[in-house]
């Protein structure tokens, strides 16, 4: 009998991670009940017209033939000069890699960083896809705990116990799902590790434009980390353009030139069309970036009167379009508290086992709502929990 390689078998180990809630009220929203979604980071406005009309402009206009594999010039030039510009660091386009989103420049990362049956360092929580991505990019998926009583920031203990023999470190900030941003003296601890080590760091900073409480520092931009350091960078958060599928590599120009070999081998690069209207998107500024990012900045607001004096804990919310909610005063955990949830009051949020084992006392919810639903939303869940 013919059968499937353990390579693609073992990507998602199976058993239900929590995403099974998020389809079952996908079903019941489908069904006609009135279900209130605070589950992905989903923008609640569509893109730009100014964008889509770039986009139409270029696939009229003929740019629809085979891409530039690296990414165009254009493109390649204007993501360096936004890195460079944010970050201090000169970047010049031999230093970017265009690729399918932030997940195809996180599947480059990893692949040039490991071997196979290499040991890649995630951050527990992690955003969902990070294990499946090293087991597919043939790497072994090692979690290092961010624990709750520690405002889930990294453990350097458990990180420096885990670095030998390992081949890189995933980190993600502004975090994803945590909401937490980490500050200069967390990242100057990480990179002496990885440094001590001999680990590549790659560095996921999709959400470095939503911003709420300090600022974002990207390590590739401290001493002696930037010729060890990947960043994955992203259209998809800060200009609401999740499914252009408009993302980027930044790193060594020779980590680059491998990366490209890959997408030459799997991707063949993104349309030339859409890397069209990703520099239309970069053209309108930080203001129009600010614009996108304000509404969660609102909402971040709106979470913290309502959670903050309830029954449920609060995880300080510094960053990116989520909230984090410890629901271990009810004495559920956060599967059973989200399951209750959905079948009480119609409101779908994420357990936080969806994002690894340290966060399973909590749910995120994802700020994707109008405010005035959202706020609703809070009110009778801060309700259903004091009820418990």
């Amino acid at each position: 009998m013919t059968t499937l390689s353990s390579r693609i078998t073992s990507i998602s180990p199976g058993g239900d991670d929590g995403w099974g809630l998020f389809r079952r009220a996908r079903a019941m929203k489908a069904a006609g009940l009135p279900v209130v979604e605070l589950t992905i980071g989903e923008h609640d406005r569509r893109t730009d017209p100014a964008i889509l009309a770039a986009m139409a402009r270029a696939a009229e206009g003929g740019h629809t033939g085979y891409s530039e594999i690296p990414g165009t010039a254009a493109l390649r030039r204007a993501v360096a000069e936004r890195v460079a510009a944010r970050t201090g660091v000169p970047t010049g386009p031999g230093n970017v890699l265009i690729t399918t989103g932030g997940q195809g420049a996180l599947f480059s990362a990893l692949m040039a960083a490991m071997d196979p049956g290499g040991r890649a360092l995630i951050v527990d929580p992690y955003y969902a896809t990070y294990p499946g991505t090293v087991r597919a990019a043939g790497g072994v998926p090692v979690a290092v705990p961010a624990l709750p009583d520690a405002g889930f920031l990294p453990d350097m203990d458990a990180l420096r116990a885990a670095a030998p023999g390992a081949r890189c470190l995933t980190i993600n900030t502004p975090n994803n799902p945590t909401g937490r941003v980490y500050g200069r003296t967390v990242l100057e601890e990480i990179g002496a590790i990885c440094a001590e080590h001999g680990l590549w760091l790659i560095s996921d900073e999709v959400y470095d434009t939503q911003v709420w409480s300090g600022a974002h520092l990207s390590p590739r931009a401290l001493p002696g980390l930037a010729e060890r350091t990947i960043v994955v960078g992203s259209l998809s958060k800060s200009h609401a353009m999740t499914g252009s599928r408009v993302g980027w590599a930044v790193g060594p120009e020779a980590a680059v030139a491998a990366m490209t070999d890959l997408s030459t081998h799997t991707t063949y690069g993104i349309p030339g069309y859409v890397m069209d209207a990703g520099l239309a998107a970069l053209g309108l500024g930080a203001e129009f970036e600010a614009g996108i990012a304000e509404p969660f900045r609102r909402r971040r607001a709106i979470v913290e009167r309502v959670i903050g004096p309830s029954r449920l804990g609060l995880v300080p919310v510094e960053g990116a379009m989520y909230a984090m909610i410890d629901v271990r005063p009810t004495g559920l955990d956060g599967t059973a508290f989200a399951e209750a949830l959905l079948e009480a009051e119609r409101i779908a949020v994420m357990p936080g086992a969806s994002f690894g084992a340290v966060a399973a006392g909590h749910v995120r919810l994802a700020l994707t709502v109008a405010d005035d639903a959202l706020e609703e939303a809070l009110g009778r869940m801060a309700r259903f929990a004091g009820a418990l």
